[in-house]
Parts: structure tokens; C-alpha cells; sequence
């Protein structure tokens, strides 16, 4: 009998133990419950650059009529259902904006981390803004908070994200007072865009502002708010302030195209569309971003029409113009752009060409060309701005010429470069040659395939809202 207690003791003593340790035990130190916010930050930041330059180039472009597919193009004859080497940015967009939506919490949460929450709202703007640009409506104030939240959100109006509380524009604003409020010395780490310097996060959220303003003022008036910003130039101004940061030429940081096998490399070659835009302009930056093809004599560029059917057309890689080297032999001079001041000059020169803000467009349209120009590391012929591209040229608008500039300058951030022409129908792009869309250029990206299985009943409703998610259906802003 006293066998039987001590035994019994000793399994209960035993058991009391193990529950004891239970948790500690059972933990995987190599893989991390919680992350610090430096390290989810430069993740993020990176995670979300690296591959949306990829995007840009696989299939923005292709979109944006910079480059065309030479085979798997399906999604470069606009069957945007069926991505292939690209096309699909919506868990992209999602995953870093749930990793993001962490470090937002952890900075309002825990006051050691209080220097994270501006940069982060700054960054939820950003990529919210990105996201229903091209989705329209999408699931957004319900969303990136699956844990605590609900794994099934609504989708919600384009103009609510962008204008309700918690939206784009009032994100900017909470993200540029947490900053300006910000007083303790803990230092922010692990930001690849700016180094820790605040100040440059407030001038990027409010190069943001003018750049969504913009997009919106055709539903909003935004003059008020784009003359304030104007006049208090507390934006981006010059290259060396720019949203970026910079590939390698070696792996992992090199620009993925870098990695990739040739034959994916081959696969993209410059479009008619844009050989005929440059060669127009006499624009020395084809040589920078394309490559003469290989059956040249004279160090000539040709372009081929996007969307060919590549089962019925042959096609020889040596009559095309390859992307230049700084895609592939030398991305160390590439970056992942997230806002410019070339982008910022042109947005505030066709702020001023319409009224919204009292300043000089050509001034500011001769600036966003010089920026651009420097920016891909290419030098301005000095006729450029007084023949070519003439700001007074009666053969185009002043806006043709503002938005084909931004769009020129806009390689690898194609998406950006197909947004402004829904926005403004600039520059004028040609019909596909083997269209999956009717001949029609969308309008809008598609809602990805699984979520009609795994959000089925919000999706429902945002389906009847895009006529059966329909590629040529506009989003609040363009409609």
C-alpha cells in the first residue's frame, strides 16, 4: 500500500512538473511568437519593395505598355485571371499590410516602441492606397487583424478607404502628428527607406497626400489642402530625399530578375508603344533602360506590339530590344521606388496646370524631367527641354506631356504608369494585338480566384458590384 502512495505521489509530483514547464518547453526558440518592431519594419519595407518591383516589371509594365511578353502572356493579352510569370499582387499587399498592422499595435501598446506608430500608419497609407488603385473596393477596415479580428472582412467602398477615418488620407495625417508628437530618444531601426530620419517620413506622407489628392480631385475638391502643402514644402524636393532603397548586385538583394534563369529575362522586350514615345522625343533614356536588339547595325531599338498570340506568331528574340543591364548585369544601380521627387514635381505641375495650387506648371513639369532624367542616372540632353519636350509643344496638352513624362519615368513601377493612364487616358496606348478583353484595356485588377472560396459571402457582394468582377468596370476615382 505505502508502494502505491509513493508511486502515485511521485507520477502526480511528475505531472505537476511537466504542466509546470509545459509552455516553456514545448516553444520553438526559432520561430518567434513576437518580433520585434525593428525587425518587422526593415521586413515590410523590403518584402513589399522587392517584390512589387518585381510585379512592376512582369506585369505592370506589360499593363502600362512599357514592355511586352514574348510567351506565357497570357496576362499581357490582358487575360488578368490567369496570371503567370506575375500578375498577382493582392497577397502582397495583404500579408505585409497585416505585418504592418503589428508594429502600428505594438507602437500604440507599448511606449519603448511609441517611434513606430508614424511610420507604420504612413505605411498602411501607402500601401492601402496602392491596393484599392488597383482592386477598387477590397477589404480594408476589417482586414489585416485575423487573430483578433475576423478571417472573413467586408469589402469596403473605395471612397470610404480613402476618405473615412482610418482611411489613406486621415493616416497621413495621424501618421505626421504621431511623428511631430514623438519626444523620447529611442531611435528608429530597421528603416531601409530612411535611416531613422523622421523628418523624411513626414516629407514622404505628405508627397503622398499631393500624389492622392491628385488622384481623387476629379470626386473631391483638394485645392485647399494641395495649396497648404504646396506652401508649407515639407515634401519630397530633390533625389537625394527619395522613397527608396537600393538592389545589389549580388543575392539575395539583387533585383529578382537578377536571379532568374535568362530564359525568364528573355521573355520581356521593349513595346512599341514605348520605342515609338522615346523615339519621338529623341529621349536618350532608351539606352538606359533597353538594350539595342542584337540584329542591329546601328545600335537601333525596336519594339514589338504587346499581346501577341504567341502559338500562331513567331517571333525572333534578336529583332527586340531587351531590357537594359541595370535589370539583370548591374540592378545595383536599381531601386525599389516608393515615392520620388520627379513623381512629386509632375503631381504638383498638374496641380498648378488646373488651378488647384498658384504656382508655375512648366516651371515644375522642367523640374520632374530633370529629376527624372538624374533619377535613371542618365544625363539631359540640353535641347531636351526646349525641342523635345518642348512644354509648349501645340501638338500635345500640357497635360499629355506631364503624365507621358511621369509615365516614361514610371519603368518597373508599371502599375503606376497604367493607374494614371486610367486616371487621364495618357499617354494614348495601343490595342492589344490579340486581345482576351474584347480589345478593351482594363480598367481595374480582378479579385484574386480564392476569394470566392475563402471570403464567399463578402465577395458576393463585391462581385455583383464589379458586373461579375469584370476587368472593365472603374473604380470610384475614374468612374
Amino acid at each position: 500500500m505505502k508502494k502505491i502512495i509513493y508511486t502515485l505521489a511521485i507520477f502526480a509530483f511528475t505531472i505537476a512538473s511537466c504542466t509546470k514547464d509545459f509552455e516553456e518547453l514545448n516553444t520553438n526558440i526559432n520561430e518567434p511568437v513576437a518580433v520585434q518592431p525593428n525587425l518587422l519594419l526593415r521586413q515590410v519595407i523590403y518584402d513589399f519593395g522587392e517584390n512589387m518591383s518585381y510585379e512592376g516589371f512582369v506585369a505592370g509594365d506589360l499593363l502600362a505598355q512599357h514592355r511586352t511578353a514574348l510567351d506565357f502572356n497570357l496576362f499581357d493579352r490582358h487575360a488578368l485571371k490567369s496570371p503567370q510569370l506575375g500578375g498577382n499582387p493582392w497577397e502582397i499587399f495583404y500579408t505585409n499590410l497585416r505585418d504592418n498592422e503589428i508594429i502600428i499595435k505594438q507602437a500604440q501598446e507599448t511606449t519603448a516602441y511609441a517611434v513606430y506608430e508614424g511610420p507604420a500608419l504612413i505605411l498602411k497609407a501607402y500601401m492601402a492606397a496602392g491596393l484599392t488603385d488597383l482592386f477598387g473596393d477590397v477589404p480594408y477596415f476589417e482586414a489585416f487583424n485575423g487573430i483578433d479580428g475576423t478571417v472573413t472582412p467586408a469589402y469596403d467602398l473605395q471612397e470610404d478607404i480613402y476618405l473615412s477615418e482610418n482611411g489613406i488620407l486621415d493616416n497621413l495625417d495621424k501618421g505626421i502628428t504621431a511623428i511631430n508628437a514623438y519626444t523620447s530618444s529611442i531611435a528608429l531601426e530597421g528603416d531601409i527607406l530612411f535611416n531613422g530620419d523622421l523628418e523624411s517620413w513626414v516629407k514622404f506622407a505628405n508627397s503622398l497626400k499631393i500624389k492622392y489628392l491628385i488622384r481623387i480631385s476629379d470626386k473631391v475638391d483638394v485645392a485647399t489642402q494641395l495649396q497648404t502643402i504646396f506652401t508649407e514644402g515639407n515634401y519630397i524636393k530633390s533625389n537625394t530625399e527619395n522613397a527608396i532603397f537600393d538592389f545589389t548586385n549580388t543575392e539575395p538583394n539583387s533585383f529578382r530578375l537578377s536571379q532568374l534563369r535568362i530564359g525568364d529575362f528573355n521573355n520581356f522586350v521593349l513595346s512599341e508603344t514605348m520605342e515609338e514615345i522615346l523615339t519621338e522625343l529623341n529621349d536618350t533614356r532608351i539606352a538606359t533602360m533597353f538594350r539595342p536588339f542584337s540584329n542591329s547595325t546601328s545600335n537601333e531599338f525596336n519594339g514589338l506590339i504587346n499581346g501577341i498570340d504567341a502559338s500562331s506568331t513567331s517571333i525572333a528574340l534578336a529583332d527586340y530590344s531587351l531590357a537594359g543591364t541595370i535589370f539583370r548585369e548591374d540592378s545595383s544601380t536599381l531601386d525599389a521606388n516608393f515615392m520620388t521627387a520627379w513623381e512629386t514635381s509632375f503631381l504638383l505641375a498638374e496641380a498648378a496646370l488646373k488651378g488647384f495650387i498658384s504656382a508655375d506648371a512648366e516651371t515644375l513639369y522642367n523640374s520632374g524631367v530633370t529629376q527624372a532624367f538624374e533619377y535613371w542616372n542618365t544625363t539631359l540632353p540640353t535641347d531636351y527641354l526646349t525641342v523635345n519636350a518642348n512644354f509648349n509643344d501645340t501638338s500635345k496638352s500640357s497635360l499629355e506631356q506631364i503624365i507621358t513624362q511621369k509615365w516614361i519615368a514610371s519603368v518597373i513601377n508599371g502599375y503606376e504608369g497604367w493607374i494614371e493612364y486610367r486616371r487621364t487616358g495618357f499617354p494614348a496606348l495601343k490595342d492589344i494585338s490579340a486581345s482576351l478583353n474584347d480589345g478593351l484595356i482594363p480598367v481595374r485588377m480582378p479579385y484574386p480566384a480564392e476569394e470566392a472560396s475563402l471570403n464567399s459571402e463578402n465577395y458576393q457582394v463585391a462581385d455583383a458590384a464589379t458586373d461579375g468582377n469584370s476587368l472593365n468596370v472603374k473604380v470610384w476615382w475614374n468612374n
